[in-house]
């Protein structure tokens, strides 16, 4: 995703791939025990949005779940489940960023635009199942007047299971980010152009990112799993034109382990 230097929809995918061999029907069960996925993993990702060089981190990947209370994995933070059944989920979410979206001092270009600190999200996510096939919906906006918006997303996800150990997963994601999003983190007003030498720059709403996500699982027992995922997303509209980005190709790779208990 744009927001979070791209890395937490990757944290996401990271644990929906680790959990997806041993969870996969866990939608349909809001019975009150616990679900806990914890775990580790080291990735590639940009920079900052819109930059041509690449940073890596070492984060925790961790997915709770109890009863209709889920935390981590797609949730992005903490969601409560409205609806969950065989097909349908649909939940109401909350998150922080804790890292920056940008920091001025990463690159030289960005000298004289200021960082952009994380916030906090309040939105909503809906998914649908369909035997091999997930299409999921989510939208968040920015709950601390932080002036990071709103940003949408819609995504297909589909699942193949080559043995009983390994599950492959791949689908297209699209990005949408209203008007203040795009400015704050694409836009370069009159002050940042005067210090930054950046020409003056207004990025409007609309699509922000069109890319491909691709995961792969495999289960070393009962409870160990390891697992890799990749993000290609290309930057689109006023994004991809801004004076702030160098690549409009925005990747992402890393592998994980995790233990479910």
């Amino acid at each position: 995703m744009l927001h979070s230097s791209s890395y937490r929809r990757f944290l996401t995918a990271a644990a929906a791939v680790l959990v997806a061999s041993s969870t996969e029907h866990a939608l349909a069960d809001a019975s009150d025990h616990w679900d806990l996925t914890v775990g580790a993993g080291v990735m590639s990702v940009p920079e900052y949005p819109g930059g041509d060089t690449q940073k890596t981190l070492f984060l925790p990947v961790v997915s709770a779940k109890y009863g209709r209370f889920v935390a981590g994995g797609e949730t992005q933070g903490l969601g409560f489940n409205v609806v969950e059944n065989e097909h349908w989920r649909v939940a109401v979410l909350a998150s922080f960023d804790l890292s920056k979206i940008r920091d001025e001092t990463d690159e030289p270009r960005l000298r004289g635009l200021g960082d952009i600190d994380g916030t906090a999200r309040v939105g909503a996510l809906a998914s649908y199942t369909w035997d091999w096939l997930t299409a999921t919906a989510r939208v968040s906006t920015d709950a601390s007047d932080n002036q990071l918006g709103t940003v949408a997303s819609v995504g297909l996800s589909a699942r193949w299971h080559p043995t009983s150990q390994l599950t492959l997963s791949a689908g297209p994601q699209v990005t949408w980010a209203n008007g203040e999003y795009m400015q704050t983190v694409f836009g370069v007003d009159g002050i940042q152009s005067l210090r930054s030498g950046l020409p003056q720059y207004v990025a409007g709403s609309g699509v922000a990112s069109v890319g491909l996500q691709l995961g792969a699982n495999y289960r070393l027992g009962e409870r160990w799993s390891i697992g890799v995922t990749a993000t290609s997303a290309q930057l689109q509209g006023d994004a991809k034109k801004s004076p702030i980005t160098v690549d409009k190709t925005q990747n992402s790779i890393g592998v994980f382990a995790a233990y479910h208990f």
